[in-house]
């Protein structure tokens, strides 16, 4: 039998939940904006759909990423999740963004096998790249920050704006 895991009540259903780097070193990686309720949402049903830590999660935010990822950048990441495979122990040098990484992962878990034949249907990826550009950059708009509002300068309006 596994470690019985102690759930804290008001932590429950939150990022802390989620499979890590850390705890899952063989899993495929998804980074996301662990600041914006809709994407925090997605990534918890991504982790339920999985059940067998295929898939680590890590918000954009932590410095992991920014000490292991640095082709990627803030601009990029806030654009889109990105998944990195990881084989072995060891993450590829493949950055599946946005569209993409929704493809990877209707072959990767089992429950959205059913998805799959629509995102391999021929010639449709830019339809798909743009859905999820379109509902990407209305995140904050769709389900809020966790964190603080957009700062007096306006940091976060690139990511209000339609």
């Amino acid at each position: 039998m596994g470690e019985k895991k102690n759930i804290d009540t008001k932590t429950a259903g939150s990022a802390t939940d989620l499979p890590s780097p850390n705890s899952s070193p063989n899993a495929d990686l998804v980074i996301y904006d662990g600041d914006c309720n809709f994407c925090s949402s997605q990534v918890m049903n991504l982790s339920r759909l999985d059940g067998k830590n295929r898939l680590a999660f890590i918000s954009l935010h932590d410095p992991f990423v920014t000490e292991h990822f640095t082709d990627l950048t803030h601009q990029q990441l806030m654009q889109q999740m990105y998944l990195i495979p990881n084989r072995d122990g060891k993450y590829s040098d493949r950055r599946l963004g946005g569209a993409a990484a929704v493809k990877y992962l209707t072959i990767r878990l089992p429950k959205l096998w059913l998805l799959a034949p629509f995102f391999h249907i021929p010639f449709t990826g830019g339809v798909q790249r743009w859905v999820y550009q379109q509902i990407a950059k209305r995140r904050y708009k769709i389900a809020g920050k966790k964190n603080k509002p957009c700062d007096d300068q306006g940091t976060c309006d690139l990511h209000f704006r339609d």
